[in-house]
């Protein structure tokens, strides 16, 4: 990444306007805010991802922000990034699906530093942090909403900073923007420490958000060397109460995690066959085989259009038609076996195998939702699989009081009563 002015004139090589609807729709949105900094710093990607750059937002723009001291708000830096949401309509990055739904994914990311005194220029740290922050979404096409949390393990700013973890909410000043692409609105990054975090996992990120230090438009002091229970410690009695009575509204987490069916053998050990449900294979016998191969072959009889190969890489995520999907969303497995085919099955043990963090997470799982009456999801970063607590109440749960553990393909649920002690 670089760093550059907007600068006027006619367009690189005539192909687009100098200003693109979406860019200009969200540029519009920064000038009724900064009237008087039409002209502000900005990050801006070398090479454009739709170039096979590897950064996804073309631009941040970095405002200065006179805060409000009626409000207790102080001065600050303002980052905005352009690139999330489609800005040139054209299918270069986002697949334009009209006006009426959401553009691009959504959103653009925004973020509020506070300015340290003598500082006269913003710094740019923030820029390679939404970067990294967009990446991800690009990568795993999952969107972001206000009161998710992302879990960093290391300063914001690579310093020896206690922030190293963010929430994400609605920025309390810019308002969502359409668009001739669809409608763009604004999620702000707010740094918070693990003690935070922890408890926003646990509660919720909103309630969380509430509490936090920064003032009413939660702007990020990187010196910040003290978590709010440290500050206040009566707050974590609000958290504790908030957790007692609401439960958590942290419905899964992308994880490290397999399963393990312990209570069925292969079928037949010399046949090679195989489909993967956790990190175990099933067997196929003959009969699946060919039920599959049947349905493939009416498939292809109906289809004219010509097979693609895989596209790899970065252009995997602007070259196709892009599907936007849910955290906990499955990827891949229905596009490999037929759904018909593939059975709920009734298992009598399981391994169930989660990294340190994910692991940390399963009191909340239990106290937080399945005690209320909800469900708790992790989805592996690794593959299709996912592992579903349930309790009494949750619909759509393939495991039951009478058979508490059961497979779908690669997600596996488990039951749990909400009467458990």
């Amino acid at each position: 990444m670089d760093e550059v002015r907007p600068t006027s004139g006619a367009p690189a090589h005539g192909l687009v306007p100098l200003f693109p609807p979406g860019l200009q729709a969200i540029y519009g949105e920064c000038r009724r805010l900064y009237p008087e900094q039409a002209n502000p710093l900005q990050v801006t990607a070398i090479v454009k991802y739709w170039l096979g750059g590897p950064d996804p937002l073309d631009y941040i723009s970095m405002y200065r922000n006179m805060g409000c001291p009626a409000q207790d708000v102080q001065e600050h830096w303002h980052y905005v990034s352009f690139g999330l949401s489609d800005l040139y309509g054209d299918n270069r990055v986002h697949e334009f699906t009209g006006a009426d739904g959401p553009s691009g994914f959504g959103f653009e990311l925004t973020f509020r530093l506070k300015r340290e005194a003598g500082e006269t220029a913003p710094p740019t740290w923030p820029a390679e942090l939404m970067q990294g922050l967009a990446r991800y979404v690009f990568q795993s096409e999952n969107t972001f909403c206000s009161g998710d949390h992302v879990s960093w393990h290391s300063p914001l700013d690579n310093s020896e900073s206690r922030i190293q973890h963010m929430l994400l909410t609605e920025d309390p000043q810019m308002q969502p923007v359409h668009t001739p692409f669809g409608t763009v609105s604004f999620l702000q990054i707010v740094g918070v420490c693990t003690e935070e975090l922890q408890a926003a996992q646990q509660w919720n990120g909103q309630g969380i958000l509430e509490l936090i230090a920064g003032g009413p438009w939660l702007i990020t002091d990187m010196r910040r060397g003290e978590t709010i229970f440290e500050i206040d410690p009566h707050l974590q009695e609000r958290v504790d109460m908030g957790i007692e009575t609401e439960g958590s509204n942290l419905s899964g987490v992308s994880a490290k995690c397999v399963w393990d069916d312990l209570s069925r053998p292969p079928d037949d050990e010399e046949d090679s066959r195989s489909i993967c449900i956790g990190s175990q294979p099933r067997r196929l016998s003959n009969k699946d085989t060919e039920q599959i191969r049947e349905t493939l072959r009416k498939g292809l009889e109906f289809n004219s259009k010509t097979a693609l190969p895989p596209i790899s890489s970065q252009k995997q995520n602007h070259e196709r038609s892009q599907s936007r999907k849910d955290s906990l969303e499955s990827e891949s497995s229905a596009a490999i076996i037929p759904h018909e085919l593939v059975r709920t099955r009734q298992l009598e043990s399981i391994h169930l195998k989660f990294n340190q963090e994910s692991g940390t997470l399963l009191p909340l799982c239990l106290r937080g939702r399945l005690l209320h009456g909800r469900h708790f999801t992790y989805k592996s970063i690794n593959g299709d699989t996912a592992i579903t607590f349930v309790s009494t109440g949750v619909e759509g749960a393939f495991a039951t009081e009478e058979n508490p553990y059961a497979a779908h393909g690669p997600c596996f649920n488990c039951f749990r009563s909400n009467s458990f002690s």
